[in-house]
């Protein structure tokens, strides 16, 4: 796992030097994730950690709660309005630095949502968020989309760190044509005997940049408290998308030169309301 963390004067300048960049860029071209160590104020992730923690007791009781696949994980928005906006965190340079590096101009954040992994000994099934665009690739061709993930809490195996399977933004065997997101289990007996899957150790005031195609999977939460994570969607100028609803007052925190921050601003949002769950049934419980 490649981990970077800025000098002092990189921190100074807001920017990372030439060999950083070429190092971040490498780890998410051939790995497909890379982690930026201490790039986000820590009081800052407090302040949003500690409403998330709130409001997910509210979304695990609305009738329709939103988990994904499993009760142990929960889509969750954070509050998409100040006092919970920063731009260091919306707008984070060092991320948009590595992201622009290869998605380029034009590029765009349409998502702001994230998962909570709630106190529970139940996993997702391997998945990628995204699957090749084309069918019938020979090669992979270059990442259009990378998820910025933000961890409100320092996570690892114990909390429900998510499981990565290095590399398999390179497979061609999921496809957004095929309907199927999650991986074949020949597709992962052949991947686990040269590059089985890790649970990464990632801090507070982290950010965790992957590749959209990314095999990854939710994991159990062993400890008592719930382990909230922020994310957002970095993509080139040319894939289509929403746009998610964030409060007026909102605006000043998404204006960034080389970022475009696509969201519909409204009077009033009720981001408990908005999130919804992905396959999820009782039936994948037992």
């Amino acid at each position: 796992m490649v981990t970077i963390k800025p000098t002092s004067a990189e921190y100074a300048n807001q920017r990372f030097d030439s060999e950083h960049l070429n190092q971040a860029v490498a780890a998410l071209e051939t790995d497909g994730f890379v982690v930026l160590e201490d790039v986000v104020d820590l009081d800052h992730i407090a302040i949003i950690r500690d409403r998330m923690l709130e409001d997910v007791k509210l979304l695990v009781n609305r009738p329709d709660a939103p988990f994904n696949w499993v009760k142990g994980n929960v889509q969750q928005d954070p509050p998409p309005f100040p006092p919970y906006l920063f731009t260091d965190v919306m707008s984070n340079e060092f991320a948009i630095q590595v992201t622009h590096a290869i998605l380029g101009n034009g590029m765009y954040n349409a998502f702001y949502s994230g998962n909570t992994a709630m106190p529970s000994e139940s996993r997702q099934p391997v998945h990628a968020d995204s699957g090749q665009l084309w069918p019938n690739l020979r090669h992979a061709p270059p990442a259009y989309s990378l998820v910025v993930n933000l961890p409100m809490v320092d996570m690892g195996p114990e909390n429900g760190s998510t499981e990565i399977w290095p590399g398999t933004h390179l497979d061609v065997t999921v496809t957004q044509s095929d309907g199927d997101i999650k991986a074949s289990e020949a597709a992962m007996a052949a991947r686990r005997e040269n590059a089985p899957p890790i649970q990464p150790r990632v801090k507070a005031g982290s950010i965790l940049i992957r590749d959209m195609r990314l095999w990854h999977a939710g994991m159990p939460n062993f400890t008592e408290n719930p382990r909230p994570m922020v994310a957002m969607i970095h993509s080139v100028g040319w894939l289509p998308s929403g746009k998610p609803k964030f409060r007026r007052d909102s605006e000043p925190f998404l204006k960034h030169p080389v970022l475009e921050h696509r969201m519909e601003f409204v009077d009033e949002v009720d981001h408990i309301s908005a999130p919804g769950g992905f396959e999820f049934s009782p039936e994948s419980e037992k």
